[in-house]
Protein backbone atom coordinates (compact mmCIF):
# COMPACT_ATOMS: atom_id res chain seq x y z
CA UNK A 1 0.00 0.00 0.00
CA UNK A 2 1.37 3.55 -1.25
CA UNK A 3 0.42 5.50 1.90
CA UNK A 4 1.60 8.85 0.23
CA UNK A 5 -0.39 8.45 -2.98
CA UNK A 6 -2.70 11.19 -3.52
CA UNK A 7 -1.07 13.44 -1.23
CA UNK A 8 1.14 14.94 -3.69
CA UNK A 9 3.38 16.21 -1.03
CA UNK A 10 6.77 15.93 -3.27
CA UNK A 11 7.79 17.07 -6.13
CA UNK A 12 8.71 15.11 -9.41
CA UNK A 13 7.61 11.80 -7.54
CA UNK A 14 5.23 9.20 -8.82
CA UNK A 15 1.54 10.15 -7.94
CA UNK A 16 1.94 13.97 -7.95
CA UNK A 17 -0.61 15.99 -9.09
CA UNK A 18 -0.14 18.56 -12.03
CA UNK A 19 0.53 21.51 -11.28
CA UNK A 20 2.40 20.96 -8.07
CA UNK A 21 5.73 22.18 -9.31
CA UNK A 22 4.91 25.05 -10.77
CA UNK A 23 6.99 27.86 -9.65
CA UNK A 24 6.07 29.73 -6.82
CA UNK A 25 5.89 33.80 -6.87
CA UNK A 26 9.37 34.83 -6.96
CA UNK A 27 9.94 38.01 -5.44
CA UNK A 28 13.43 39.88 -5.72
CA UNK A 29 12.60 41.12 -2.07
CA UNK A 30 10.83 38.34 0.39
CA UNK A 31 8.91 41.14 1.92
CA UNK A 32 6.42 40.42 -1.35
CA UNK A 33 6.91 36.77 -0.58
CA UNK A 34 6.03 37.13 3.14
CA UNK A 35 2.78 39.44 2.45
CA UNK A 36 1.23 37.68 0.20
CA UNK A 37 1.58 34.50 2.92
CA UNK A 38 0.29 36.57 5.96
CA UNK A 39 3.51 36.89 7.76
CA UNK A 40 3.45 40.68 8.30
CA UNK A 41 2.05 42.22 11.11
CA UNK A 42 3.55 45.41 11.85
CA UNK A 43 7.27 46.67 10.18
CA UNK A 44 9.04 50.02 11.85
CA UNK A 45 10.59 51.04 8.32
CA UNK A 46 8.40 49.66 5.27
CA UNK A 47 10.19 51.59 3.09
CA UNK A 48 13.77 50.18 3.91
CA UNK A 49 12.04 46.65 4.46
CA UNK A 50 10.99 46.70 0.86
CA UNK A 51 14.41 47.93 -0.24
CA UNK A 52 16.10 44.53 1.28
CA UNK A 53 17.23 43.37 -1.99
CA UNK A 54 20.90 42.73 -1.11
CA UNK A 55 21.34 39.45 1.56
CA UNK A 56 21.44 40.87 4.97
CA UNK A 57 21.89 39.08 8.33
CA UNK A 58 18.31 38.90 9.91
CA UNK A 59 17.78 37.25 13.49
CA UNK A 60 14.93 36.41 15.53
CA UNK A 61 15.42 34.86 19.35
CA UNK A 62 14.01 32.27 21.38
CA UNK A 63 14.73 32.41 24.98
CA UNK A 64 14.95 28.44 26.64
CA UNK A 65 11.70 28.37 28.69
CA UNK A 66 11.72 24.87 27.78
CA UNK A 67 13.77 21.72 26.08
CA UNK A 68 11.77 22.15 23.41
CA UNK A 69 10.30 24.75 20.86
CA UNK A 70 6.51 24.54 19.57
CA UNK A 71 3.94 25.61 17.13
CA UNK A 72 3.81 29.05 18.13
CA UNK A 73 7.38 29.20 17.67
CA UNK A 74 7.81 27.89 14.48
CA UNK A 75 5.58 30.50 13.07
CA UNK A 76 8.15 32.67 13.62
CA UNK A 77 11.30 30.28 12.67
CA UNK A 78 9.17 29.88 9.28
CA UNK A 79 9.18 33.59 8.95
CA UNK A 80 13.03 33.61 9.02
CA UNK A 81 12.94 30.26 7.07
CA UNK A 82 11.95 32.31 4.35
CA UNK A 83 14.28 35.03 4.44
CA UNK A 84 17.17 32.36 4.63
CA UNK A 85 15.78 30.52 1.35
CA UNK A 86 15.85 34.69 -0.25
CA UNK A 87 19.68 34.18 0.10
CA UNK A 88 19.81 36.29 3.84
CA UNK A 89 21.89 35.09 6.85
CA UNK A 90 19.77 33.78 9.20
CA UNK A 91 20.69 34.48 12.69
CA UNK A 92 18.38 32.16 15.58
CA UNK A 93 19.42 33.60 19.06
CA UNK A 94 19.20 30.89 21.99
CA UNK A 95 18.80 34.14 24.67
CA UNK A 96 20.68 31.61 27.55
CA UNK A 97 20.92 35.05 29.11
CA UNK A 98 17.44 36.79 29.08
CA UNK A 99 16.63 33.15 29.57
CA UNK A 100 17.63 33.83 33.36
CA UNK A 101 15.16 36.60 33.00
CA UNK A 102 11.95 35.96 31.72
CA UNK A 103 9.94 37.72 28.82
CA UNK A 104 6.65 39.63 30.77
CA UNK A 105 4.74 39.80 27.16
CA UNK A 106 1.58 38.34 27.13
CA UNK A 107 2.01 37.05 30.90
CA UNK A 108 -0.29 37.62 33.44
CA UNK A 109 2.10 36.83 36.25
CA UNK A 110 6.01 36.07 36.57
CA UNK A 111 7.90 33.34 35.19
CA UNK A 112 9.66 30.95 37.32
CA UNK A 113 13.55 31.38 37.58
CA UNK A 114 15.10 28.43 35.94
CA UNK A 115 18.00 26.94 37.13
CA UNK A 116 21.37 26.94 35.74
CA UNK A 117 21.20 22.64 35.20
CA UNK A 118 17.62 23.38 33.66
CA UNK A 119 18.84 26.30 31.36
CA UNK A 120 21.67 24.30 30.19
CA UNK A 121 19.29 21.67 29.35
CA UNK A 122 16.68 23.62 27.73
CA UNK A 123 19.66 25.44 26.01
CA UNK A 124 20.91 22.02 24.07
CA UNK A 125 17.44 21.04 23.18
CA UNK A 126 17.04 24.21 20.99
CA UNK A 127 19.88 24.27 19.32
CA UNK A 128 19.61 20.81 18.13
CA UNK A 129 16.09 21.95 17.40
CA UNK A 130 16.83 24.59 15.86
CA UNK A 131 19.88 23.00 13.39
CA UNK A 132 17.40 20.53 12.74
CA UNK A 133 14.58 22.60 11.78
CA UNK A 134 16.89 24.58 9.37
CA UNK A 135 18.17 20.98 7.59
CA UNK A 136 15.09 19.74 7.11
CA UNK A 137 12.94 23.31 6.05
CA UNK A 138 16.26 24.05 3.46
CA UNK A 139 15.32 19.65 2.02
CA UNK A 140 11.28 20.81 2.45
CA UNK A 141 12.16 23.26 0.14
CA UNK A 142 14.61 21.91 -2.20
CA UNK A 143 11.61 19.96 -3.02
CA UNK A 144 9.32 22.00 -3.58
CA UNK A 145 11.26 25.14 -5.18
CA UNK A 146 12.78 24.36 -8.64
CA UNK A 147 14.17 27.90 -8.48
CA UNK A 148 15.94 27.61 -5.29
CA UNK A 149 19.77 26.64 -5.54
CA UNK A 150 19.96 24.91 -1.72
CA UNK A 151 23.79 25.59 -2.48
CA UNK A 152 24.58 28.67 -2.81
CA UNK A 153 22.55 29.15 0.61
CA UNK A 154 24.02 31.46 3.20
CA UNK A 155 24.66 28.98 6.70
CA UNK A 156 22.73 29.02 9.40
CA UNK A 157 24.48 30.55 12.77
CA UNK A 158 23.14 30.03 15.73
CA UNK A 159 24.06 32.44 18.46
CA UNK A 160 23.52 32.67 22.09
CA UNK A 161 23.57 36.27 23.97
CA UNK A 162 25.30 35.10 27.30
CA UNK A 163 28.63 35.64 25.20
CA UNK A 164 28.00 39.58 25.26
CA UNK A 165 26.86 39.72 28.82
CA UNK A 166 28.72 37.04 30.35
CA UNK A 167 31.69 39.27 31.30
CA UNK A 168 29.32 42.20 31.66
CA UNK A 169 28.90 43.73 34.82
CA UNK A 170 25.81 45.84 36.35
CA UNK A 171 27.56 48.89 36.63
CA UNK A 172 28.40 48.78 32.76
CA UNK A 173 25.14 47.85 32.01
CA UNK A 174 23.45 50.57 34.01
CA UNK A 175 26.29 52.89 33.18
CA UNK A 176 26.48 52.82 29.22
CA UNK A 177 23.20 50.99 28.24
CA UNK A 178 20.67 51.83 31.05
CA UNK A 179 21.16 55.92 30.39
CA UNK A 180 19.87 55.44 27.01
CA UNK A 181 16.86 54.25 28.47
CA UNK A 182 13.72 56.34 28.80
CA UNK A 183 11.61 55.05 31.87
CA UNK A 184 8.63 56.95 30.70
CA UNK A 185 8.81 54.88 27.19
CA UNK A 186 9.22 51.28 28.93
CA UNK A 187 6.22 52.02 30.93
CA UNK A 188 4.25 52.85 28.03
CA UNK A 189 4.68 49.47 26.60
CA UNK A 190 2.00 46.84 26.69
CA UNK A 191 3.40 43.90 28.48
CA UNK A 192 4.42 46.48 31.16
CA UNK A 193 0.98 48.44 31.13
CA UNK A 194 -1.01 45.00 31.41
CA UNK A 195 1.31 43.93 34.48
CA UNK A 196 1.10 47.60 35.85
CA UNK A 197 -2.74 46.91 36.12
CA UNK A 198 -2.70 43.50 37.23
CA UNK A 199 -3.09 42.59 40.74
CA UNK A 200 1.02 40.95 40.96
CA UNK A 201 2.39 43.78 39.26
CA UNK A 202 5.69 43.24 37.82
CA UNK A 203 9.58 42.86 39.02
CA UNK A 204 12.51 45.33 38.33
CA UNK A 205 13.36 41.76 36.58
CA UNK A 206 11.09 41.27 33.93
CA UNK A 207 10.45 45.29 33.47
CA UNK A 208 14.64 45.33 32.95
CA UNK A 209 13.62 42.69 29.70
CA UNK A 210 12.98 45.00 27.11
CA UNK A 211 16.30 46.96 27.72
CA UNK A 212 18.36 43.46 27.63
CA UNK A 213 16.45 42.73 23.86
CA UNK A 214 17.42 45.72 22.63
CA UNK A 215 20.72 45.54 23.33
CA UNK A 216 20.94 42.39 21.48
CA UNK A 217 19.75 43.86 18.89
CA UNK A 218 21.66 47.04 18.95
CA UNK A 219 24.89 44.19 19.56
CA UNK A 220 24.02 42.19 16.13
CA UNK A 221 23.88 45.60 14.62
CA UNK A 222 27.19 46.86 15.09
CA UNK A 223 29.09 43.28 15.04
CA UNK A 224 27.19 40.98 13.38
CA UNK A 225 25.34 43.58 10.56
CA UNK A 226 22.50 42.66 11.46
CA UNK A 227 19.98 45.07 10.49
CA UNK A 228 16.17 43.15 10.32
CA UNK A 229 14.74 41.22 13.93
CA UNK A 230 12.02 39.22 13.71
CA UNK A 231 9.40 38.34 15.87
CA UNK A 232 6.08 37.60 17.12
CA UNK A 233 3.52 41.03 17.30
CA UNK A 234 3.72 40.38 21.01
CA UNK A 235 7.07 41.12 20.74
CA UNK A 236 6.40 45.05 19.31
CA UNK A 237 7.48 46.33 21.88
CA UNK A 238 10.45 44.31 22.64
CA UNK A 239 11.52 45.33 19.23
CA UNK A 240 10.99 49.05 18.87
CA UNK A 241 13.37 48.78 21.95
CA UNK A 242 15.94 47.65 19.85
CA UNK A 243 15.25 50.20 17.02
CA UNK A 244 14.96 53.11 19.58
CA UNK A 245 18.43 51.80 21.28
CA UNK A 246 20.68 51.92 17.83
CA UNK A 247 19.61 55.52 17.00
CA UNK A 248 20.29 56.51 20.28
CA UNK A 249 23.52 55.20 21.84
CA UNK A 250 26.49 55.48 19.28
CA UNK A 251 28.94 52.56 18.76
CA UNK A 252 31.74 54.76 19.98
CA UNK A 253 30.58 55.59 23.40
CA UNK A 254 30.65 52.18 24.61
CA UNK A 255 33.76 52.44 26.80
CA UNK A 256 33.82 50.50 29.83
CA UNK A 257 34.48 52.24 33.38
CA UNK A 258 37.77 53.33 33.13
CA UNK A 259 37.11 54.49 29.84
CA UNK A 260 38.41 52.38 27.65
CA UNK A 261 37.25 50.47 24.69
CA UNK A 262 35.87 47.29 26.51
CA UNK A 263 36.72 44.10 24.90
CA UNK A 264 32.79 43.67 24.48
CA UNK A 265 32.92 46.69 21.91
CA UNK A 266 36.10 46.52 19.74
CA UNK A 267 35.15 45.73 16.55
CA UNK A 268 34.31 48.51 14.28
CA UNK A 269 31.06 49.66 14.44
CA UNK A 270 28.21 50.37 11.78
CA UNK A 271 27.25 54.35 11.38
CA UNK A 272 23.79 55.13 10.60
CA UNK A 273 23.34 57.13 7.79
CA UNK A 274 19.89 56.93 6.41
CA UNK A 275 16.53 54.67 7.03
CA UNK A 276 18.23 52.66 3.85
CA UNK A 277 20.84 51.11 6.10
CA UNK A 278 19.11 51.57 9.43
CA UNK A 279 17.37 48.94 12.17
CA UNK A 280 13.91 47.05 10.93
CA UNK A 281 11.84 45.57 12.85
CA UNK A 282 9.34 42.91 11.48
CA UNK A 283 6.53 40.99 13.31
CA UNK A 284 4.54 38.78 12.61
CA UNK A 285 0.77 37.73 13.65
CA UNK A 286 0.13 35.72 16.75
CA UNK A 287 -2.13 32.81 15.13
CA UNK A 288 -5.22 32.00 16.47
CA UNK A 289 -8.01 29.69 15.30
CA UNK A 290 -11.04 31.06 13.83
CA UNK A 291 -12.53 30.09 17.43
CA UNK A 292 -10.92 32.48 19.28
CA UNK A 293 -8.66 30.06 20.79
CA UNK A 294 -4.66 30.22 20.95
CA UNK A 295 -3.11 28.72 17.47
CA UNK A 296 -0.57 25.19 18.61
CA UNK A 297 -2.43 23.92 21.67
CA UNK A 298 -4.35 20.26 21.97
CA UNK A 299 -6.90 19.79 24.74
CA UNK A 300 -4.61 23.08 26.46
CA UNK A 301 -1.39 20.79 25.86
CA UNK A 302 1.08 22.58 23.86
CA UNK A 303 1.76 20.93 20.40
CA UNK A 304 6.01 20.77 20.49
CA UNK A 305 8.51 20.41 17.92
CA UNK A 306 10.03 17.69 19.72
CA UNK A 307 9.23 14.03 18.79
CA UNK A 308 9.93 12.74 22.21
CA UNK A 309 7.12 15.39 23.60
CA UNK A 310 4.60 15.39 20.44
CA UNK A 311 4.72 12.07 18.10
CA UNK A 312 4.99 12.52 14.78
CA UNK A 313 1.28 11.06 14.39
CA UNK A 314 -0.22 13.93 16.93
CA UNK A 315 1.32 16.47 14.66
CA UNK A 316 -0.38 15.05 11.88
CA UNK A 317 -3.71 14.28 14.26
CA UNK A 318 -3.39 18.10 15.17
CA UNK A 319 -3.08 19.67 11.62
CA UNK A 320 -5.60 16.89 9.77
CA UNK A 321 -8.08 18.83 12.56
CA UNK A 322 -7.76 21.92 11.05
CA UNK A 323 -11.15 23.70 10.72
CA UNK A 324 -12.32 25.08 7.30
CA UNK A 325 -12.16 28.38 8.14
CA UNK A 326 -8.52 28.19 9.41
CA UNK A 327 -6.76 25.82 6.39
CA UNK A 328 -5.64 28.29 3.66
CA UNK A 329 -4.31 30.32 6.17
CA UNK A 330 -2.36 28.19 7.80
CA UNK A 331 -1.06 26.09 4.43
CA UNK A 332 0.22 29.50 3.30
CA UNK A 333 2.18 30.34 6.57
CA UNK A 334 3.51 26.88 7.67
CA UNK A 335 3.86 25.23 4.25
CA UNK A 336 6.00 26.23 1.15
CA UNK A 337 3.49 25.16 -1.26
CA UNK A 338 3.00 27.58 -3.92
CA UNK A 339 0.25 29.91 -3.87
CA UNK A 340 -1.32 28.47 -7.30
CA UNK A 341 -1.19 25.37 -5.36
CA UNK A 342 -2.79 26.18 -2.25
CA UNK A 343 -5.63 27.99 -4.94
CA UNK A 344 -6.23 24.45 -6.43
CA UNK A 345 -6.44 22.38 -3.64
CA UNK A 346 -8.50 24.73 -1.65
CA UNK A 347 -10.63 24.89 -4.74
CA UNK A 348 -11.36 21.08 -4.35
CA UNK A 349 -11.82 21.36 -0.78
CA UNK A 350 -14.63 23.67 -1.36
CA UNK A 351 -16.11 21.16 -3.99
CA UNK A 352 -15.78 18.84 -1.40
CA UNK A 353 -15.37 19.24 1.99
CA UNK A 354 -16.09 15.97 3.52
CA UNK A 355 -12.81 14.48 2.25
CA UNK A 356 -10.82 17.26 4.13
CA UNK A 357 -8.38 17.37 0.66
CA UNK A 358 -6.71 20.48 2.33
CA UNK A 359 -6.57 19.31 5.76
CA UNK A 360 -4.87 16.23 4.51
CA UNK A 361 -2.10 18.17 2.59
CA UNK A 362 -1.74 20.63 5.30
CA UNK A 363 -1.05 17.84 7.90
CA UNK A 364 1.19 15.89 5.47
CA UNK A 365 3.55 18.71 4.81
CA UNK A 366 4.13 20.47 8.41
CA UNK A 367 5.02 16.83 9.28
CA UNK A 368 7.80 16.09 6.56
CA UNK A 369 8.77 19.38 7.58
CA UNK A 370 9.04 19.02 11.03
CA UNK A 371 10.01 15.19 11.07
CA UNK A 372 11.42 14.45 7.89
CA UNK A 373 10.03 11.95 5.12
CA UNK A 374 10.14 9.05 8.11
CA UNK A 375 8.33 11.04 10.51
CA UNK A 376 5.48 11.56 7.98
CA UNK A 377 5.44 7.96 6.88
CA UNK A 378 5.04 6.92 10.44
CA UNK A 379 2.04 9.09 10.78
CA UNK A 380 0.58 7.87 8.00
CA UNK A 381 0.78 4.56 9.25
CA UNK A 382 -0.73 4.84 12.03
CA UNK A 383 -3.22 7.37 10.77
CA UNK A 384 -4.31 4.48 8.39
CA UNK A 385 -4.39 1.35 11.17
CA UNK A 386 -6.59 3.47 13.35
CA UNK A 387 -8.54 5.10 10.86
CA UNK A 388 -8.47 2.94 7.77
CA UNK A 389 -7.84 6.29 6.25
Amino acid sequence: MNLLRGLAVRCGRPGAVRGFCQRRSVHSNVMGTLRERGFIHSVTNDDAAYKLEKPAPVYCGVDPTADSLHLGNMVTLMGLLHFHLAGHQALPLVGNATGMIGDPSGKSSERVALGQSTLAKNVAGIEVQLERFFRRGTRYAAQRMPELDHRGLRPVRILHNADWYKDMNILTFLGHIGRYARVGVMMARDSVKSRLQSTQGISFTEFSYQLLQAYDFWYLYHHHGCRVQLGGSDQWGNITAGTDLIHRMPFSETKNETGEVSALYDTPGTNIKGSESGPIGITIPLLTTASGEKFGKSAGNAIWLDENRTSAFDVYQFFVKTADADVEKFLKMFTLLPLPRIEQVMLAHREAPELFVAQKLLAAEVTELIHGIPGLQRALLSTAVLFGD
